[in-house]
């Protein structure tokens, strides 16, 4: 393990981490008792306070345990947008001793079937608009489902725009299995004792691999309580913090980052149920946010705002994020134009967010920073796993307490991502990267076949599983091609069944496509060949079609 990168840590910080040893809801209970009126939430002017979000999760926790029988280490699924009840949701089901396990809002019935299934939940909380997406499970995988109305908690008045999925009202579902969020609430159960540990199961966030079907990596409550520490420690937040939650909740930079350290630190966040870069401009200055974590997608857009110039952000003295290399040019505006350096982190789900993030008051520009506290991060050659000196690119892998205990009912991909060094366990993350003189990492390139589209990770092999449901198509390869704003975007390269030339277009497959897989994941190009390049063992050379993509690029 190199040291280069101590000469350039943070001056206030200890190289170990001393995370609390315990469960994530006592967080709850210690800022609802310090800071029982200071809003948590601040969602289209209604402010949630610490106390009553305590209080609002209590309840929601005893209709989980007393009507829909959830039990110590149950996992239950979670998926909403960005709301007050999606931190709800997930910090009661921790009371509940239970497991969360948060899904992409954009996934559809069978992606959702496949999660449900593979976790074992029987359970789920979820939005009222992606009910039409599970009604085809509930009685069948979902033995219970709660259903959340995002406009019960607009209880203030707001001149802000509100989406129209947010401020819709309340569909009445009348069917067995199924119940409202308020009726949930409404019933005031209090739940059993808190009893999980921080070895206990916490969140079973997902993620894929080149064998296509999502998995789930296994993360305790002591693995989530280390990463949301050390970010807040890295980045010396404080009470008087006031953040902007424009990351989505679901995936774990913005669970960390937006929801669960604000949390601990007792800090308010102000809510965006997605993106808006207009909103985001006078959210900061109405709330005068001081941090905001986001993805380089997010800065470039909210760069371009045509009236950027109107809003004063003097308040903003932190920003930061990761999900793709934040351009060099665009890092250079964000200084001239609103004087605020952009610091990057890297990390995985695997991970619970980050393992490296840069010092800041050092930062490097297109960098993934250096391994925080008790971290191990090294680059090793693919093959033979020796490690591989400065400037030279190979495998980056990773040791440290953040780590998953592995992936849930998946031993063999266990066996494919963990090795062990040196008497400690590393994962494999399957990036290619460098190191420099000073022990700062760089990305040079992906070992496994991710696409990163604007920070969503797309991964061709699920994408093709589901392509090959379509009636025209004999065989296709994802790969990814250049987006001037998605960084990435997901190409298919088709080749048409006998039958099919000239019946089928492109435009069709990109729509049924559309309709049978989240919208991040589905292909925008789609390009006819009459067969695809295969290997001596009989494989698709799909290398080939990316690096033929990459020249034409």
């Amino acid at each position: 393990m190199s040291r280069r990168h101590h000469a350039f840590w943070p001056r206030h910080l200890s190289h170990h981490l001393g995370a609390p040893e315990t469960n994530l809801f006592f967080n709850v209970e210690v800022s609802a008792a310090r800071y029982p009126h200071k809003p948590y939430l601040i969602y289209f002017n209604t402010a949630v306070t610490f106390l009553e979000f305590k209080l609002d999760a209590e309840r929601l926790a005893g209709y989980l345990e007393q009507k829909c029988g959830v039990r110590k280490g149950d996992r239950v699924m979670l998926c909403m947008q960005n709301s007050p009840q999606f931190a709800l949701a997930f910090y009661a089901i921790l009371r509940a001793n239970a497991v969360v396990v948060p899904v992409n809002p954009m996934n559809l019935t069978d992606e959702l079937r496949h999660h449900a299934e593979d976790s074992g939940a029987t359970v789920a909380l979820i939005a009222q608009e992606l009910y039409p997406n599970f009604e085809p499970l509930v009685g069948v995988d979902l033995q219970q489902v709660v259903v959340a109305t995002y406009s019960d908690y607009l209880r203030a008045p707001t001149d802000l725009a509100v989406p129209e999925v947010v401020k819709a009202p309340r569909l009445q579902v009348d069917r067995p299995g199924v119940a409202s969020w308020k009726v949930a609430l409404g019933l005031g159960l209090a739940p059993g004792p808190l009893t999980a540990g921080p070895d206990d199961l916490c969140v079973l966030p997902y993620t894929s691999g080149t064998t296509g079907r999502p998995k789930g990596c296994i993360h305790t409550h002591r693995t989530v309580m280390h990463t949301l520490v050390a970010g807040a420690e890295w980045f010396d937040t404080h009470p008087n913090t006031i953040s902007l939650g424009a990351l989505p909740l679901f995936h774990v930079t913005g669970m960390q980052a937006c929801m669960n350290a604000p949390m601990y630190r007792g800090y308010s966040v102000v809510l965006m149920p997605r993106w808006d870069r207009n909103a985001a401009a006078e959210l900061i200055q109405r709330y005068r946010v001081t941090l905001w974590s986001s993805i380089p997608t997010m800065v470039i857009d909210f760069l371009a705002t045509p009236r950027l110039a109107e809003f004063d952000h003097s308040s903003l003295q932190q920003m930061t994020g990761g999900g793709a290399a934040m351009p060099a040019a665009i890092g250079r505006r964000l200084e001239e134009t609103r004087g605020i350096s952009y610091v990057e982190g890297y990390g995985l789900s695997e991970t619970m967010a980050p393992t490296h993030i840069n010092p800041p008051q050092r930062p490097k520009n297109q960098c993934l920073g250096i391994p925080i506290f008790d971290t191990d991060a090294r680059v090793v050659d693919p093959d033979d796993l020796h490690e591989l000196p400065p400037g030279e690119a190979g495998e980056i892998v990773v040791s440290g307490p953040q780590v998953c205990l592995g992936y849930w009912n998946a031993p063999h991909a266990d066996a494919e991502a963990f090795i062990e060094l040196d008497g400690k366990r590393f994962l494999r993350t399957g990036d290619l990267g460098r190191t420099d003189e000073d022990g700062y990492y760089f990305l040079v390139d992906r070992l496994k076949r991710m696409i990163n589209a604007s920070g969503y990770k797309v991964w061709p092999a699920e994408v093709e599983s589901i392509l090959y449901q379509h009636p025209a198509i004999q065989e296709v390869c994802i790969i990814s091609a250049q987006d001037p704003y998605r960084g990435e975007t997901v190409k298919a390269v088709v080749v048409p069944k006998a039958e099919a030339p000239g019946k089928v277009s492109g435009q069709e497959i990109i729509e049924w496509a559309s309709n049978n897989m989240a919208a991040y994941k589905y292909p925008r190009i789609v390009e006819f060949v009459e067969s695809l390049q295969k290997g001596a063992t009989g494989k698709v050379n799909w290398r080939a079609l990316q690096e033929r993509e990459q020249a034409r690029g």
